[in-house]
C-alpha cells in the first residue's frame, strides 16, 4: 500500500508533501488516548511509509495534544480479561509492533509534542529519531506506580537516550518530566514555544528532506543499529512480563487507589 492509498484509521491521518510525511493523531477530544484502532492506525501508517520513497522525513504529532497514553475506556481493552492467555499475548503485540514499525523506518522521524505525552506516547516518541517538545509539555510513565512494567520495547530505547539512572527515574517513579528537563537529559532534542512544536519539527524535517536520501537512510540505519544492537535481547519478554504484572493484586490495588484518590497499600502479591 502506498501513502496515497492509506485510509485514516482510529483518528490517525497521513499527509505527504515536499518529501515530508505528516502523521496526525486526532481523536476529536482533549486526550487523544491510544485505542486499539488508533494503535493499529499508527502501526499501519508506519508500515505504509516504510516503502514510500517520496517521503524523506516523517513527523508524528497530536491535535490538540500528543497523547494521554492507553485508552482505558476502549471496549477492546476492557474485554481482555475474558481472553485466554494465548489470545491475550496476541492482543498485547499491537503496542510493541506499532513502536517497532516506527523504529524500522529508514526516513528521519520526529515526534512533535504539545501538551502531555504519557505512557504509550512516550514509547512512540522514544521510537522516533528526534523529539521536539513545546515548553509547557511533559512526559510521564505511570505504568510502574500502577503495578505494571513499562513494555512496548521501550526500556532499551530510553536507556540509549538518557542512560540507566535517568531511565530508572522516569520509569520507576511515574513523575512528570517537563520539556526543559527532558532537553537536559537528552530525551528531547529541541524545545519550542507552546503551539510551535509542529512548526519546529517541520523545519527540522525540511533539513532532513534536503539531504541525499540514500546516504541519509544508510547513515540513520547504521546509527540506529549501533545504538540498539541489544534491544531485542533485552526487551523480548516485556510483553509476557506485562501479561503477568497486569494480573497481580498490587496492580488491582493501584488502580483502585487511583480511582478512589487514596494512597495504595501494596503487598507484593
Amino acid at each position: 500500500m502506498s501513502a496515497a492509498e492509506y485510509q485514516p484509521r482510529g483518528g490517525v491521518a497521513l499527509a505527504l508533501a515536499d518529501g515530508i510525511a505528516r502523521v496526525t493523531i486526532r481523536r476529536g477530544d482533549r486526550f487523544n488516548a491510544l485505542s486499539q484502532e488508533t494503535l493499529t492506525g499508527l502501526r499501519d501508517v508506519a508500515r505504509t511509509l516504510r516503502t514510500e520513497t517520496s517521503a524523506h522525513a516523517v513527523i508524528v504529532h497530536g491535535d490538540p495534544v500528543f497523547t494521554a497514553g492507553a485508552d482505558l475506556k476502549d471496549p477492546a481493552m476492557q474485554t481482555r480479561n475474558a481472553l485466554t492467555l494465548l489470545e491475550k499475548r496476541e492482543a498485547l503485540r499491537l503496542g510493541p509492533d506499532m513502536c517497532d514499525a516506527w523504529a524500522a523506518l529508514d526516513q528521519v522521524t520526529i515526534a512533535a509534542i504539545e501538551g502531555f505525552c504519557i505512557g504509550g506516547g512516550v514509547a512512540l516518541a522514544a521510537a522516533c529519531d528526534f523529539r521536539v517538545m513545546a515548553r509547557s509539555s511533559y512526559m510521564r510513565l505511570p505504568e510502574v506506580p500502577l503495578g505494571m512494567n513499562m513494555s512496548w520495547h521501550t526500556i532499551p530505547r530510553l536507556v540509549a537516550l538518557v542512560g540507566p539512572a535517568r531511565a530508572k527515574t522516569l520509569t520507576l517513579f511515574g513523575e512528570k518530566l517537563d520539556a526543559d528537563a527532558a532537553l537536559g537529559w537528552g530525551l528531547a532534542d529541541q524545545v519550542a514555544e507552546d503551539g510551535g512544536a509542529l512548526a519546529a519539527a517541520e523545519a527540522l524535517a525540511a533539513r532532513a528532506a534536503a539531504l541525499p536520501p540514500v546516504a541519509a537512510r544508510i547513515a540513520k540505519r547504521a546509527i540506529s543499529e549501533a545504538a540498539g544492537a541489544l534491544n531485542g535481547a533485552t526487551s523480548y519478554a516485556d510483553l509476557d512480563q506485562y501479561a503477568l504484572a497486569s494480573t497481580t493484586g498490587d496492580h488491582k490495588e493501584a488502580v483502585a487507589a487511583f480511582i478512589e484518590k487514596r494512597s495504595p497499600q501494596f503487598k507484593g502479591n
